[in-house]
């Protein structure tokens, strides 16, 4: 179980004003350490360790900004470290202009349906759906059925993300969290009938995924009303004081999970709310960044970035950091996967280039020339390129009368495509 840190006496509050604005406290504060890692730091001058962890938090007192839900307060700082996340975020992913240079006009619907399945399946992965990448995304293009409870979780997060991106830029009320909770879970609770419905008990306890023991008690259902009322209105509203959006939709996370409102969902909901939030106030590149996926990669970080923020007199910051830094890495990844998109785009303009054969043909024809066992369906190519039935369809259908594909039929109305006999032949004569 995390340990909570020390709470000063008097004299140890005014003592730790002697040190709170030396160096060692100001460079230590850099990385804003828990006292999980406080306890372990050496100082030069051999601070003992309670007395190190109240200098910092005289430090920390300093610029705090104060947020209020219902009876509960919460607070932050923004550190050097956040004030060069910020910067980076806003020339990078915000802005009413798009960097063509960045993602290419051409693969735009690809590369964001891509995004969008990698985010809902991460995002349900975190909650327990036991399915691999692979297949998830094999089941969404493809439309397939979801064969259990895991598969059903990302079917209904890839659908409920495509809903918000519809809505983004509507207001926010408690009427629509609970249409999304509702697409978010159904067909997924024990108790189908919890599917948008906020919980009237307290029969919930939020465990820690690694000791099994009671991490998080949410608060009493009876306050659940004022606290959703004022998730809604911190949502629309500015507030007096500045709160920088990318700051703020990781506050409205936060909230939903500590308000945990639902008996079971709240983490997927949340995470969507950020989302919603990112998109409305203009960060369009969130779309193509799958943070879920980092965050599942450090799954135990998250949680404890949870548990700090309560465990440290609601200290927010520990969880807005956390947030930033794997909004970051997801941007890094986002970038190395374009640029290896863009290299694998540079041996499909040579297919592009054969006679009646458009840019997206090309990518199909470098598809089956890379899976040459895969066997391609209408509704696959639709959800892959989103495109409609009909030019999914023409596609398909013009490959397979140049050569390039064989259709198979498996009932009197579905067909499916597959390699030819004569690909190899056509593509060694062509490039």
């Amino acid at each position: 179980m995390l340990e909570r840190p020390p709470i000063a006496t008097e004299q140890e509050e005014f003592d730790s004003y002697k040190l709170a604005f030396t160096p060692d406290i100001q460079s230590i504060n850099a990385n804003y350490p828990y006292w999980d890692k406080v306890k372990y730091i050496q100082t030069r001058d051999k601070i003992e360790s309670k007395s190190l962890w109240f200098a910092l938090k005289a430090f920390r007192q300093l610029n705090r900004t104060f947020v209020s839900f219902g009876d509960y307060r919460f607070s932050y700082m923004i550190t050097d470290e956040m004030f060069e996340l910020l910067h980076y975020f806003d020339m990078n992913i915000g802005g009413s202009l798009t960097d063509e240079n960045l993602i290419p006009s051409e693969n735009k619907n690809a590369y964001l349906v891509s995004s969008i399945m990698e985010e809902a399946i991460a995002s349900s992965q975190m909650e327990g759906a036991a399915t691999t990448r692979k297949v998830a995304k094999d089941m969404l293009r493809k439309s397939e059925k979801p064969k259990n409870k895991g598969q059903q979780m990302i079917l209904n997060n890839y659908l409920t993300i495509n809903y918000i991106k519809d809505i983004a830029t509507t207001e926010f009320t408690v009427e629509q969290l609970q249409v999304i909770h509702r697409s978010m879970t159904e067909n997924t609770l024990d108790d189908e009938s919890d599917a948008g419905k906020i919980r009237r008990h307290d029969n919930i306890l939020v465990m820690d995924s690694i000791t099994g023991d009671v991490a998080h008690t949410p608060p009493h259902y009876d306050e659940l009303t004022m606290l959703l009322t004022d998730l809604e209105r911190f949502f629309n509203k500015d507030e007096k004081t500045f709160i920088h959006p990318i700051i703020k939709g990781i506050i409205i996370h936060f909230m939903l999970a500590f308000f945990h409102p639902f008996v079971d969902g709240n983490g997927r909901t949340s995470r969507s709310l950020f989302y919603w939030f990112m998109l409305k106030k203009g960060y369009w590149l969130i779309e193509y960044m799958s943070i879920s996926r980092i965050i599942y990669k450090t799954k135990q970080a998250y949680e404890k970035a949870f548990l700090y923020t309560e465990y440290d007199d609601n200290d927010l910051t520990y969880f807005i950091l956390y947030n930033l830094r794997t909004m970051k890495k997801a941007f890094e990844e986002l970038k190395l996967y374009l640029k290896r998109k863009t290299e694998e785009n540079n041996s499909i303009l040579l297919l592009a280039n054969i006679k009646g054969i458009n840019p997206r043909q090309a990518q199909i024809l470098k598809i089956v020339q890379e899976k040459p066992n895969i066997c391609l369906s209408v509704k696959e190519i639709e959800n892959r390129f989103s495109v409609s039935n009909f030019t999914a369809r023409t596609d398909l259908e013009s490959l397979v009368n140049l050569g390039y594909l064989s259709e198979i039929q498996l009932n009197k109305v579905k067909r499916n495509y597959i390699k030819s006999g004569k690909f190899d032949d056509l593509i060694k004569g062509k490039m």
